[in-house]
């Protein structure tokens, strides 16, 4: 299973849902890997922690391997890390993505991370961090993917870029990728005594959205979370905010 999640506005949680759920995957005894895309590298950080130096491999090495390999392909095994968590590996980012965007788009090599894909053997789970805009890798990683999973924070403006985002999976879908199948769209920051996130939940799936029943809330144990590099099932297993990320994988499956 490969699952992208992408949002294209910036600040929903896709590396906290990115992380945590791989993290929650691989506890179970599944072998989980994680696609850092985001040339921010957040991802990276969060599952390898802050290092003086960056990971011997990264993303931004396989997509320079496309640029300059035959036909036969780049092999995405050459570039996976470990993490200090154990079935749980990641593909770190590198600032360099930023620059190699022209590079890649010039030379149509859009298919390249879903061919690495499929090739790709020995993981149960792949999980897909995105950058927080429709460009070549979040294009690339929802042609990569078998489901997509859409973070939502409750405003108006998230609202709105909520049908711009639809309206993208789905020429994605029609163009690249019919296979791509929306999981759904995943509430965060929710706040269940305020009223504006209930009327916005009831309105979109009024609309017939597909908007998750479980919801993910906020806490400061997220934040320390990313500070100390730890996923909150290793951190924090019975906190509230990690029995809803494991209600969300669950509901997954």
């Amino acid at each position: 299973m490969r699952r992208v999640v992408f949002n294209q506005k910036g600040g929903v949680g896709k590396t906290s849902i990115v992380c945590n759920l791989a993290a929650i995957s691989a506890a179970t005894g599944r072998r989980t890997l994680v696609l850092d895309l985001d040339p921010q590298c957040n991802s990276s950080q969060y599952l390898l922690g802050s290092q003086e130096e960056p990971a011997a491999s990264s993303m931004a090495d396989f997509f320079e391997d496309t640029l300059s390999r035959s036909l036969k392909g780049p092999d995405l095994r050459a570039h996976v890390s470990a993490t200090p968590f154990e079935n749980l590996h990641v593909v770190a980012a590198h600032p360099d993505l930023e620059h190699l965007i022209v590079k890649l788009e010039a030379r149509q090599k859009i298919y390249k991370l879903r061919q690495a894909l499929e090739k790709l053997s020995g993981f149960d789970e792949v999980y897909i961090d995105t950058p927080p805009a429709l460009n070549f890798y979040s294009r690339s990683a929802l042609i990569a993917s078998d489901r997509c999973l859409i973070p939502f924070d409750c405003d108006d403006f998230a609202r709105q870029a909520l049908y711009t985002l639809q309206d993208n999976i789905a020429e994605i879908q029609a163009d690249h990728n019919e296979d791509l199948l929306i999981e759904g769209i995943v509430v965060n920051q929710f706040q269940p005594r305020a009223n504006l996130p209930q009327r916005l939940i009831a309105e979109l799936r009024a609309e017939g959205l597909p908007i998750l029943d479980t919801h993910l809330g906020s806490s400061i144990k997220v934040k320390e979370s990313h500070d100390r590099s730890i996923p909150l099932i290793h951190l924090a297993p019975s906190h509230k905010l990690t029995q809803q990320f494991q209600s969300l994988h669950q509901a997954l499956q």
